[in-house]
């Protein structure tokens, strides 16, 4: 595993294009720091500054952070899908192939740096989500500190879900504009589905189908927190009140997905005439 990691971490960092990708993937995250530090003038009556609000009191902190840190994924999604259309247009899978390289290992190569990548974010997320929180949170014994830190995992999963799509897309049509053209595609056609659907359906029958679609299952897995906040603020507010929590169903759904997208590009790879 470390060498075929190894030896995709060697083509990333010799691309120019790429080390800037992933040095933005990694530096965005950083910008929730900035959130928190935000200071909103409203109308020169009062400034409101997000910090001092609770909204980053532990635990609702690891919901906010890795909901808002999900939003910069494609930055990444970029250099996965610049790691097939590379070796197609350098001809470096066939030379790797040549050299010894099985095409399984090939794309269990890309797959490594791909789980790889997704740690590293999980990681930072979790170092800055800590720090915010211990500066800004009203709470800070260790039972709330690590409460609902499943989000982490949803954020860990929907991270590889989303790049091994990319991976796919990627071996689907060898082009990097073309595979992320893809997933725009896809994302348009979930909702077409499910507008069929529910005119066919029920609406609640819809929206449960819905929920197996590939983008929409990774979407489910961090709910926008945005009316969670807004439940802490007005609690007597019982039409607020929705299911935010991490499911394990929904962790598995896309667990589902990525081994079926990572099948299908060895399937492609494997079928195809290099």
């Amino acid at each position: 595993m470390l060498r075929l990691l190894n030896l995709e971490l060697q083509k990333l960092l010799l691309n120019r294009t790429s080390k800037i990708l992933i040095f933005v993937s990694f530096i965005l995250p950083f910008f929730v720091i900035l959130l928190s530090s935000l200071k909103i003038n409203v109308f020169g009556f009062f400034t409101l500054e997000l910090g001092e609000l609770g909204v980053f009191n532990f635990p609702i902190i690891w919901h906010l952070t890795t909901f808002f840190a999900s939003q910069f994924k494609f930055f990444f999604a970029i250099v996965v899908v610049s790691m097939i259309g590379n070796e197609y247009s350098n001809k470096t899978i066939k030379q790797n192939l040549i050299d010894g390289l099985s095409k399984k290992e090939f794309i269990l190569s890309k797959f490594y740096t791909i789980v790889f990548f997704s740690l590293v974010s999980t990681i930072l997320i979790f170092l800055i989500s800590l720090c915010i929180g211990l500066y800004y949170s009203s709470y800070n014994e260790i039972s709330i500190i690590v409460r609902e830190t499943e989000f982490l995992l949803a954020y860990f999963v929907k991270l590889i879900g989303f790049f091994s799509l990319c991976l796919f897309f990627g071996m689907l049509v060898k082009r990097s504009a073309f595979a992320l053209a893809f997933l725009f595609i896809l994302f348009i056609l979930e909702w077409i589905i499910f507008g069929i659907m529910a005119w066919k359906l029920e609406e609640n029958l819809a929206s449960q189908i819905q929920n197996f679609f590939p983008l929409k299952s990774m979407y489910n897995l961090i709910d926008q927190p945005f009316q969670r906040v807004a439940m802490t603020k007005f609690p007597d507010k019982a039409e607020l009140a929705y299911d935010y929590a991490v499911h394990g169903h929904e962790i598995i759904i896309v667990l589902c997905w990525t081994a079926l997208f990572i099948f299908l590009s060895y399937s492609l790879l494997k079928k195809r005439d290099l």
